[in-house]
C-alpha cells in the first residue's frame, strides 16, 4: 500500500548506460505513476577512471536532465539505483564493498556512494538534492511490482549482472536492529561460490572466463548465469569445439576471438536455424546447417543451466520467506529480448520443482528499477517525515552507542572494586560474601523469606539426597501494605516475623530452629554473610530507621534470634540456576526493578581480604548513571519521570529500563505527542493524565504478534480514548521502542560483565550461563529475545546460555544457606581431621625437655649408644670469621685446605 505522492527524481546506474528519471506519483482513487527520462552512456574510461570522474559525469548527466525538464531550481527527493553491492547502514548510507560488471572506479570501494554523489553535487554548484534513498536494482524491481501487486515479496535481476532481494521477517536478521515486521534483505547473490561452494560444477570454461575478468575469483554465480558473461562462456566452448575440428570445419576467425553479445537470441526455440546462420555469417563464421544446430545446442545448453542455477537460488530465497510470494523478474535493457522464452520457463519450472510448497508467479518488471527507487525515496520520505520519530529518535542506540555505554559501564565496575574509588562510585560492587555455587552435595531443610516488592513471600525449601538431589518447595505470599513500607523499621521487620510465625504455625513447624535465608533486595553493604548495612531504600520503600541499620539484626530482633543469613535477589537467583546448571555465574533480574551480580575473582576485590578463589559481587546497577554518566541519552521523559520519582537523581539506569517505570515512560510520550494534536486527534482524556494508568503489562500485551493492535484499543478505550487503526499503531510502536531500549541497556551493561569474566578467565571465547528472573524478562512477549540477540552482537566472542529462574529468588536464598552450611560441615569436618595436628604450649615445651635430655644423653660417652639423638661430631672446629687470606692453607686432621 502506497498512500505517498509527489514528485521524485531517480537515478539509475547498473551498467554501460545511465538513466535518470522523474517520476510524478498520484494517489487518488486510482493511482497513477508517470515518467520522464533520459539515457546517458557511461564511457569506458570512466568506469574505470577515478571515483570523482565518474561521478562529475554522473552529476553533469542530471544537470542536463534537469534543463531538459525545467525543473532545475526544485529541490526534489532523489532514489539512487546503484546496482553493486553495498553494505548498507541505513536507506540514505551504502558503503561500496566491491565494483562488478566491468567498473573499476578508484576510491569507491569501501566509500559511501551517498556521500561520493552529494559531494559532486556540491563541486557543480547548480542545483540542490534531497537524496533519500540508495537503492540495489533487484529491491526498485520488487517496489515497482509491488506497486502493482502488494503479494510481491521477491525481485530477481537477470540481465547484464544477476541478483535477487526478498523480504525478511526482521527476528531472523541479526545484523540490523529490531525484531518487528520485516525488510527487504539484497542478497548480492552474484558471490556465491566464491568459497568453492560450486567448485564441483563449475567447468573448465568457467574457469577462463573468470581468469580473463577484472575481478578473478570474484562474483562466480553471476559468472555462470549472467548475460555479461554467458556469451563469453559460449564462444570459449565454441572456440574448444573448433580446435578439435568439431565446427566451422576447424577454421577460428578473428571476429570469434572477441565476445559473442547475442547469446539470448541464438537460444530461442523460435529462431529458425536460417537466421542462426546469419548470426554466424555476421561474426564471420561460414558455418552448415550442422554448425548452426551445434551453435544453438551449445546457446541453449549454457542458457538452460544459467536458468537453473537462477531457479535453485531462487528456490532458497521462497523457502527463506516461507510464504505465497510474486517474484519481479526483469531482463538488462540492452538485450534485444526482454526474456528468452526458453530462459523463463526454465526458471519458473526449475522454481517449482525446488520449492514445491511455495505458490509463486512471476510478473515482469515493465518499468525497470528506476520507478521502484522513486517509490522506495515516496515511502522512506513520509516514513521519515512521521512526528512521532522525533520523540523517539534518541531512543535508539547503535551498536556503537551500546560499546560505548559498555565500556563506560565496565569502567564504573573497576571503581566499585577499587578501595579508594568505590566511595564515590555510583556502581557500588558490594561484596555478597558467597563464595560458592550449588555443588550438588547440598542437602537439609530452610526457610527463605523474601521480601523486595508490595508481596512478601515465604518457603520452605527442604533439599534432599536419594539416588539424585531433589527441592521441594512449599510457598505463601503476603502483602506487604503501603502504611508498612512507609513506616518505621520496628513495623516493618514485625510484620515480617508476623508472617514468619504464621507460615510455620501452618507448616507445623513452629518448634523447629530451621536455618533462615533472607532475600533482601535493596543494596547493602555487607561485611560478612549474616549481616548487612542498607544504604539506601529503592522501589518505593522508604520505612524509617532503617538506612545505616544492620537488617540482620532488625529481622532477628523481631523473630527473637533465629540466626539469618542475608541474600541479594539478584544471588538467590544465580544461586537457584546454579543449583541446575553449575556453569551459571551470573545473576540478573529483569522486573520490577533491576539488577545483576557476578562471580568476581577475588584478588580483583579490595573491600575484602584474601586472593584466593571467588566472591559473588553485588553490582546494584540500577544506580548507573546517578553521577551523569548517562545524561547524553537521557530523554525528557526519563527526566519527567525522575523528578516525579521518591528517589529523585537516584537509580537513574533502573528508571530508564525497569518494569516500574516502563508504562509510565510510555504514557508520558503519548501525552506529549496528543497535546500536540499527533495522537487521538488531539484529546487528552483524566485517565490518559492519571500516573500509573498506563501499566508496563500494558506495554507487553500491545506488543503482542497477532492480538497486540486489539489489545492497543480495548486498553486506549478504557482510557477514555477512542483510537483509530492509525493511533493503535502509532502507541504498539512506541511501545516497542521504549521496550527496545531497555533491553539494549541491559544488554549492553551485561555485555561488559561477561567481557570481565572473560578477561579474568584468560580464554579466546566464553562458555558461561546467566540466571534470569523478573516479571518484564518473563511476560514481554519479545524481550526476552531481543537481549539475546543484541548480547550475541556486543560479545561475539562467548557462547552465553540463558537460563529463566522458575522458582524464584526464594529458593536461591535457601540454596545460599544451604552452601553456607555445606562449606560449614566441610569446614568442621577438616577441622576435625586436622585437630590432631593442633599442640598446645604445654605439649610443645614437653616435646622441648624432652629433646633437651636426649641431646645429653647422645653427647655422653656412657649413653650415646642408647640415645636416639646420636650427636655425631664433625670434626669442623670453627666457622669462617672473614680473616683468612687468600692461598692460606688450613690443616684439619689428616686433610689439607686451601682457601680459595
Amino acid at each position: 500500500f502506497f498512500p505517498e505522492h509527489g514528485n521524485y527524481l531517480a537515478l539509475d546506474l547498473g551498467g554501460t548506460n545511465f538513466r535518470v528519471l522523474v517520476v510524478k506519483v498520484r494517489s487518488s482513487r486510482r493511482r497513477s505513476v508517470r515518467m520522464y527520462n533520459k539515457i546517458y552512456a557511461i564511457p569506458l574510461e570512466i568506469m574505470q577512471g577515478t571515483g570523482e570522474e565518474l561521478f562529475d559525469h554522473i552529476v553533469q548527466c542530471i544537470s542536463d536532465f534537469l534543463d531538459y525538464m525545467g525543473m532545475k531550481n526544485t529541490c526534489l527527493p532523489l532514489g539512487f539505483t546503484f546496482s553493486f553491492p553495498c553494505r548498507q547502514t541505513g536507506i540514505d548510507k551504502g558503503t561500496l564493498v566491491s565494483w562488478t560488471k566491468g567498473f573499476k572506479a578508484t576510491d569507491c570501494e569501501g566509500n559511501d556512494m551517498v556521500e561520493m554523489l552529494r559531494e559532486a553535487i556540491k563541486r557543480r554548484n547548480e542545483f540542490d538534492l534531497d537524496i533519500v534513498a540508495l537503492v540495489n536494482d533487484t529491491v526498485g524491481t520488487m517496489m515497482t511490482c509491488a506497486y502493482e501487486d502488494p503479494k510481491c515479496e521477491i525481485g530477481l535481476i537477470v540481465g547484464t549482472g544477476c541478483n535477487v532481494c526478498y523480504m525478511e521477517e526482521m527476528t531472523n536478521i541479526e545484523t540490523a536492529e529490531g525484531d518487528e515486521g520485516h525488510m527487504c534483505i539484497n542478497t548480492e547473490w552474484g558471490g556465491f561460490g566464491e568459497n568453492g561452494e560450486l567448485d564441483d560444477i563449475r567447468t573448465r570454461f568457467d574457469r577462463e572466463v573468470d581468469e580473463g575478468s577484472l575481478n578473478v575469483g570474484k562474483q562466480t554465480f553471476e559468472k555462470m548465469t549472467s548475460g555479461m558473461y554467458l556469451g563469453e562462456i559460449v564462444r570459449q566452448i565454441l572456440i574448444d569445439l573448433t580446435r578439435r575440428g568439431l565446427l566451422f570445419r576447424g577454421r577460428i576467425t578473428e571476429r570469434l576471438k572477441t565476445m559473442i553479445k547475442h547469446v539470448a537470441l541464438v537460444q530461442t526455440d523460435r529462431l529458425a536455424l536460417l537466421q542462426v546462420r546469419s548470426i554466424l555469417q555476421h561474426l564471420g563464421l561460414d558455418s552448415t546447417c550442422d554448425d548452426s544446430i551445434i551453435v544453438k545446442e551449445v546457446c541453449g545448453t549454457v542458457s538452460r543451466r544459467a536458468a537453473q542455477l537462477c531457479g535453485a537460488a531462487d528456490g532458497a530465497s521462497n523457502k527463506a520467506s516461507r510464504t505465497k510470494a510474486k517474484a519481479a523478474p526483469t531482463t538488462d535493457p540492452l538485450c534485444p529480448v526482454s526474456a528468452p522464452r526458453s530462459f523463463s520457463s526454465i526458471l519458473k519450472e526449475t522454481v517449482g520443482e525446488l520449492a514445491p510448497k511455495c505458490n509463486v508467479s512471476f510478473v515482469l518488471s515493465e518499468d525497470g528499477s528506476g520507478k521502484g527507487a522513486a517509490l522506495i525515496t515516496a515511502v522512506a520520505r513520509s516514513l521519515g517525515d512521521r512526528p512521532i520519530d522525533k520523540y523517539l529518535y534518541a531512543m535508539r542506540f547503535s551498536d556503537e552507542t551500546l560499546l560505548d555505554i559498555m565500556n563506560r559501564f565496565k569502567r564504573e565496575m573497576e571503581n566499585g572494586l577499587g578501595k579508594d574509588t568505590n566511595p564515590t562510585a555510583t556502581v557500588k560492587m558490594l561484596p555478597t560474601f558467597v563464595r560458592s555455587i550449588p555443588d550438588g552435595s547440598e542437602k537439609g531443610d530452610f526457610i527463605a523469606l523474601d521480601l523486595g516488592g508490595s508481596n512478601f513471600r515465604i518457603l520452605r525449601v527442604k533439599v534432599s539426597h536419594e539416588k539424585r538431589q531433589t527441592v521441594q518447595m512449599e510457598s505463601q505470599i503476603y502483602d506487604t501494605p503501603e502504611d508498612i513500607m512507609h513506616g518505621s523499621g520496628t513495623r516493618l521487620f514485625d510484620h515480617v516475623a508476623e508472617c514468619l510465625g504464621d507460615f510455620m504455625e501452618k507448616q507445623k513447624i513452629k518448634d523447629k530452629k530451621l536455618p533462615v535465608g533472607f532475600t533482601f533486595s535493596f543494596p547493602c553493604a555487607q561485611t560478612k554473610l549474616d549481616e548487612g548495612i542498607l544504604l539506601t531504600w529503592t522501589k518505593r520503600f522508604k520505612a524509617s530507621g532503617v538506612e545505616g541499620a544492620d537488617v540482620v539484626k532488625l529481622l532477628n530482633k523481631a523473630i527473637k534470634k533465629r540466626g539469618v543469613i542475608l541474600v541479594n535477589d539478584t544471588v538467590g537467583t544465580m544461586m537457584t540456576c546454579g543449583f541446575d546448571d553449575q556453569r551459571c555465574e551470573v545473576g540478573i533480574i529483569i522486573g520490577t526493578g533491576t539488577n545483576a551480580c557476578y562471580m568476581e575473582e577475588l584478588r580483583h576485590i579490595d573491600l575484602v581480604e584474601g586472593d584466593e578463589g571467588r566472591m559473588c559481587i553485588n553490582t546494584e546497577w540500577g544506580a548507573f548513571g546517578d553521577d551523569g554518566m548517562l545524561e547524553d541519552i537521557r530523554t525528557e521523559f526519563d527526566r519527567e519521570i525522575d523528578r516525579g520519582s521518591l528517589n529523585p537523581g537516584k537509580q537513574l539506569f533502573e528508571k530508564m529500563v525497569s518494569g516500574m517505570y516502563m508504562g509510565e515512560l510510555v504514557r508520558l510520550i503519548l501525552v506529549k505527542m496528543a497535546k500536540e494534536g499527533m495522537l487521538f486527534e488531539g484529546r487528552i482524556t483524566p485517565e490518559l493524565l492519571t500516573k500509573g494508568k498506563f501499566e508496563t503489562k500494558h506495554v507487553s500485551a500491545i506488543e503482542k504478534t497477532k492480538e497486540g493492535l486489539s489489545k492497543a484499543k480495548e486498553i486506549l478505550t478504557r482510557l477514555g480514548v477512542e483510537p483509530s487503526h492509525e493511533d493503535c499503531v502509532a502507541v504498539q510502536h512506541v511501545c516497542a521502542v521504549v521496550s527496545f531500549r531497555s533491553a539494549n541497556l541491559i544488554a549492553a551493561t551485561l555485555g561488559a560483565i561477561l567481557l570481565r569474566l572473560k578477561d579474568n578467565k584468560g580464554s579466546p571465547r566464553l562458555r558461561t550461563t546467566v540466571g534470569v528472573d523478573g516479571s518484564l524478562y518473563k511476560m514481554h512477549p519479545h524481550y526476552a529475545r531481543r537481549l539475546h540477540k543484541t548480547v550475541r552482537r556486543l560479545v561475539p566472542e562467548s557462547d552465553v546460555r540463558f537460563l529463566l529462574s522458575e522458582s524464584g529468588s526464594g529458593k536461591g536464598a535457601a540454596m545460599v544457606t544451604a552452601v553456607a552450611y555445606r562449606l560449614a560441615e566441610q569446614s568442621r569436618q577438616i577441622a576435625q581431621t586436622l585437630a590432631e595436628f593442633q599442640l598446645t604450649k604445654a605439649q610443645l615445651l614437653e616435646v622441648k625437655e624432652r629433646m633437651r635430655a636426649e641431646i645429653q644423653r647422645g653427647l655422653s660417652k656412657e649413653t650415646h649408644e642408647l640415645a636416639s639423638v646420636k650427636m655425631l661430631p664433625t670434626f669442623v672446629r670453627r666457622t669462617p670469621d672473614g680473616t683468612g687470606k687468600r692461598g692460606q692453607k688450613y690443616q684439619l686432621s689428616n686433610l689439607q685446605i686451601f682457601q680459595i
